[in-house]
């Protein structure tokens, strides 16, 4: 499996990688650093009197993930991270120093997407084309595998 995976790695560097998106995909994946863009969406809806109901479900979900991805799973499962395997290739971001799986990026940005929908806001659209565009970054980046990103994927839902 490891294969394959490395192999839709490889297609993305070679057919995807390009200054314009360098650039773009770097900033976008370092929004999710540490969940940042997510807990100031998180703090605002709860501070907007109408929207208090959607920025607990938010909260709640990027806690839940936090406890599920980044406490439990990332220690249980202890993956090492692809660019491992190729270290000629020169990484746009500093290299993470904890396990791959599940991609904690994906996990936080599909939790609030899902707690979003759950609660009937609007803002579960944009906030999914944002966390799919996340999503594609940490394979652009190559600090994930695509099943660390499914991964992330299947846990947001489940937060």
């Amino acid at each position: 499996m490891q294969t394959a995976e490395l192999m839709i790695l490889d297609w993305i560097q070679t057919h995807f990688r390009c200054e314009a998106l360098d650039t773009a995909l770097t900033f976008i994946s370092r929004l999710g650093d540490h969940g940042e863009i997510w807990i100031v969406l998180a703090a605002v809806l709860l501070v907007v009197r109408s929207c208090r109901r959607q920025g607990a479900a938010v909260s709640c979900a990027l806690i839940l993930d936090l406890v599920a991805c980044n406490i439990l799973l990332k220690t249980l499962i202890n993956r090492g991270r692809p660019f491992l395997l190729h270290p000629e290739l020169p990484l746009l971001v500093p290299p993470p120093g904890d396990a791959s799986f599940p991609s904690g990026h994906t996990a936080a940005s599909f939790a609030v997407v899902f707690a979003l929908k759950g609660c009937g806001s609007p803002l579960w659209k944009p906030a999914l084309a944002l966390a799919a565009v996340m999503a594609f970054s940490r394979l652009y980046l190559y600090v994930h595998w695509p099943s660390d990103v499914l991964g992330g994927i299947l846990l947001g839902a489940a937060a």
